[in-house]
């Protein structure tokens, strides 16, 4: 699975406390990253999927620091946290965490139809986001009119 390093472990101070970041990836998991890593990968994997419509991705998740798009990194986040509960015990997941990835998602849907833009994120080209629409429409190649 491809490393995109878009969120760093900071990213998380904001949403949830790092002693219980701690206890979900159970002491010798937190060491060396990996439970941490595939679950920001899947994350961005799946935030990929539905913002790869118009959304220029590589661009959005190659940056790092302060030019990451503050909301996406957000949505991240959520998305990569509910997944680490996941692996935990999702059957004693907050009520919070559930809603936090049932927005972010409901988000990531309404970006992906087009409802929502997200401002200061790198679009595709227009030919490109043309070739990505459910609504194409061509026609017969012209005939020449014979007299």
């Amino acid at each position: 699975m491809e490393n995109y390093n878009f969120i760093t472990l900071r990213d998380y101070d904001a949403s949830i406390h790092r002693d219980i970041l701690d206890s979900l990836l159970r002491g010798d998991a937190a060491s060396d990253g990996a439970i941490i890593e595939v679950c920001e990968d899947r994350a961005v994997m799946e935030m990929r999927s539905y913002l790869g419509k118009f959304y220029d991705c590589d661009k959005i998740f190659s940056q790092t620091g302060e030019g990451r798009h503050q909301l996406v990194l957000m949505m991240a986040v959520d998305i990569a946290v509910y997944h680490l509960f996941c692996i935990h015990n999702p059957y004693k997941m907050s009520q919070v965490r559930k809603d936090r990835y049932d927005r972010a998602v409901e988000w990531l849907k309404a970006v992906s139809r087009g409802d929502i833009t997200i401002d200061g994120a790198p679009r595709l080209p227009d030919y490109t986001q043309s070739a990505n629409s459910p609504w194409q429409i061509t026609g017969n190649p012209l005939r020449e009119t014979h007299f």
